[in-house]
């Protein structure tokens, strides 16, 4: 491309850049047709006008279509997506070579890479290379694209001795200019912006634990999130076919971060938000929250003996004894009998499992039992006994299938609650477990439940199928709405009867854990059940826990851990957060947990953070957020307490702002995680009280903006000012 000689430097590295831009997506026009020609061959690899069954080499045909069908569709989804930054990066090394660097790898018809893929070992010196540590890099460029244009640049210079002197250094550092830009209501990837601790956290290997701690706006998130990104990148095989699972606080989480992945050319990952985590096993979404007081019932390890209680305790309209007629004679077997055969059974079966094996202790029991007027063999006793309608119908009621649902409800029961908890939990405790169960049923499962009905389902085993299987046919009916692709294997995948010994939930390959500070004893016990062989890479920040026994948390995630290797990373470095706004939000917690790992703020906007009071809430918080709309492009945050979000948001949507649509209104517990530009914090003491981990949640919600902070007390300056 010819440059014209007067144009500005910035013009003309711009020019250049774009060129280089258009190769590569013409090469990337070029693979997506290839791609949809194979595609194309793949659907017309098989026909057959067979309907009613299919014959061996038929059954070939299918497989190897199916195999095209589902190669092609893969490649095409990577060709396909979303590609804004497709070339993001370039290094300019000191043997004269250039090198690309974008999401995913591009290569010229030679072969020669037009570009190198972010997580490929080639891209490490992007973002590993300093001036104190060039590693053969002169100058590090980080481009910035719309779409396919390039509209902005901004250099580093690594090695100014290796430098030529025609070389062109332009901007003011990449990193301090991501973080100007306005935010949206998802969460954007850092690749372009990786910085070296963080590169380090992400390119650890991946065998055992790896603990990746930081406080605020250090990019905890984001890097274990490229993280599981560059290890599926670097160990496919391991990650793709054993999966990947990302769990994180809430469902207003997960919507943040969605994008991250699939824009970083990764498909296979299973999210969840901590309280849908079991649905692999029960249909919960787990979103509702408990009340603080009860949620640290229900989080604690003393769960786990009460529920092992809970399953051996019968169901109080069962019948206490069993009598039956044989020979004319009475045969009994009364509530203690009962009680050790149940015992006995669930020693070594799972309740779901063990009715067999309950019917044979039953049978036996019977059989020693048996006055000596009774004379047949034990066989023909057996099936004699079995054939009566009285010992079928007692089987049913005395040892049922029951769902992890049904029992947990029990626990709803005051009275049984508090006779089973004896030595575990205090009255107090035991009725708040019962009075946070009460609308189990009606509501559905608590964040906190999901994690006692996984337990349950641990002890009880899988339920067995209730139905008659019935036949599958291979084909679809004439009048069938599918329209997706439709494998053999999909037609012929019928319910079958339940292994015993086959786990019920899925397992993963690696579980990556963010917001860890927050998971209870109980759920770290459910996420273990998904990653007992698995590679783990947990995220958290003590100081923005909501849960109030450290000492226990800790205790669970050590059973976890066991003798596997462990790395830990602290990311030391507050991109987010402006400087006058850390210093505000550090000494609200230093009040309440001294030890907080405070990071360094490295910006500063010169706007302090606005302490307003109101006598009028309602008018107050319209009139802030109007302003905070008015004064930053991008996402304004409302952070409340539950109990006046409804009365706020129907505030905001009746004074129906400009700019209403980058409005947010959330509570403190779904703010983890997320950031916006600007933020509005409404009575800061009710947040305090309301939200789990008190003091400590506040300092989450002061710690969410990225340009300006204002918090609105009611009637008088609050409390928890410093």
């Amino acid at each position: 491309m010819a440059i014209e000689s007067h144009t500005d430097p910035l013009t003309t590295e711009i020019a250049v850049e774009q060129a280089h831009v258009d190769r590569v997506y013409a090469r990337l026009g070029d693979a997506t047709r290839s791609a949809e020609q194979v595609a194309s061959a793949g659907r017309s690899l098989f026909h057959s006008d067979r309907g009613s069954y299919v014959r061996e080499e038929d059954g070939t045909g299918l497989y190897e279509r199916d195999v095209f069908a589902f190669q092609a569709a893969k490649r095409l989804a990577v060709l396909d997506g979303e590609h804004e930054g497709l070339v993001f990066g370039r290094l300019d090394r000191t043997d004269g070579e250039v090198r690309y660097v974008g999401r995913i790898g591009v290569r010229d018809d030679d072969y020669e890479p037009l570009v190198i893929d972010w997580r490929a070992p080639a891209a490490e010196p992007f973002y590993r290379a300093t001036p104190t540590l060039p590693m053969d890099v002169v100058r590090r460029r980080v481009l910035r694209c719309t779409g396919d244009r390039v509209v902005g640049i901004e250099d580093d210079l690594l090695d100014s001795e290796n430098a030529d002197g025609e070389l062109v250094v332009i901007g003011e550092g990449a990193l301090m200019a991501a973080l100007s830009r306005a935010r949206g209501h998802q969460m954007r990837d850092i690749v372009a912006t990786i910085q070296g601790e963080q590169d380090e956290a992400i390119r650890a290997p991946y065998q055992g634990f790896t603990l990746i701690s930081g406080g605020p706006g250090t990019g905890k998130t984001v890097v274990g999130l490229h993280r599981t990104a560059y290890l599926l990148y670097s160990n496919r095989r391991r990650f793709e076919s054993g999966g990947v699972l990302v769990v994180g606080p809430s469902r207003v989480f997960l919507n943040y971060i969605e994008r991250v992945l699939p824009s970083l050319g990764e498909e296979s990952v299973t999210l969840r938000s901590i309280g849908s985590v079991p649905s692999d096993v029960l249909p919960v979404t787990g979103e509702r929250p408990d009340d603080p007081a009860t949620a640290a019932v229900k989080g604690s390890l003393r769960m786990q003996p009460l529920l092992k209680r809970l399953v051996l305790e019968p169901l109080t309209d069962q019948p206490l004894e069993l009598r039956l007629v044989v020979q004319g004679q009475v045969l009994v077997l009364r509530a203690p009998a009962l009680a050790g055969i149940r015992r006995d059974v669930l020693a070594h079966h799972k309740l779901n499992a063990g009715r067999e094996a309950a019917e044979k202790a039953l049978l036996n029991a019977l059989w020693r039992s048996r006055p000596s007027e009774v004379d047949m063999e034990r066989d023909e006793f057996d099936d004699l006994v079995t054939d009566l309608a009285t010992f079928t119908m007692f089987g049913h009621a005395w040892w049922p299938t029951l769902s992890a649902t049904t029992v947990l409800q029990r626990l709803a029961d005051p009275a049984l609650t508090r006779r089973l908890s004896q030595g575990v939990l205090s009255a107090r405790d035991a009725d708040l477990l019962s009075a946070g169960l009460t609308d189990l049923v009606a509501l559905g499962p608590t964040v906190a439940d999901g994690a006692l009905l996984d337990e349950l389902v641990h002890l009880l085993g899988p339920v067995p199928p209730s139905a008659e299987e019935s036949e599958t046919s291979l084909f679809l009916d004439a009048d069938s709405e599918m329209s997706e692709l439709v494998t053999t294997a999909d037609r012929l995948s019928v319910q079958r009867e339940v292994d015993p010994f086959d786990l019920p939930h899925r397992t993963y390959a690696h579980v990556l854990i963010d917001e860890a500070q927050d998971v209870t004893p109980m759920q770290w016990r459910m996420l273990r059940r998904r990653g007992a062989s698995a590679s783990w890479t947990i995220v958290g920040d003590p100081a923005q826990s909501s849960w109030p026994d450290a000492d226990e948390t800790d205790r669970a995630l050590r059973e976890i851990i066991g003798h596997a290797p462990v790395r830990r990373f602290r990311m030391s470095t507050n991109y987010r957060s402006p400087a006058e706004v850390f210093d505000l939000a550090s000494r609200v917690v230093v009040k309440a947990f001294p030890d907080a790992d405070l990071p360094t703020a490295v910006r500063s906007t010169g706007v302090e953070p606005l302490l307003a009071v109101t006598d009028d809430l309602s008018t107050g918080v319209v009139e802030h957020v109007r302003d905070l709309l008015r004064e930053v492009a991008g996402t304004v945050g409302v952070i409340c307490p539950p109990d006046r979000r409804t009365e706020i948001e129907a505030d905001l949507l009746a004074a129906d702002l400009e700019g209403a649509d980058r409005l947010a209104v959330v509570t403190s517990t779904e703010s983890k995680g997320l950031e916006y530009d600007g933020v509005l914090v409404v009575t800061p003491d009710d947040v305090v009280a309301q939200a789990p981990g008190g003091v400590r949640s506040l300092y989450v919600a002061l710690t969410r903006p990225t340009q300006r902070l204002v918090t609105l007390d009611l009637g008088a300056p609050g409390r928890w000012r410093p």
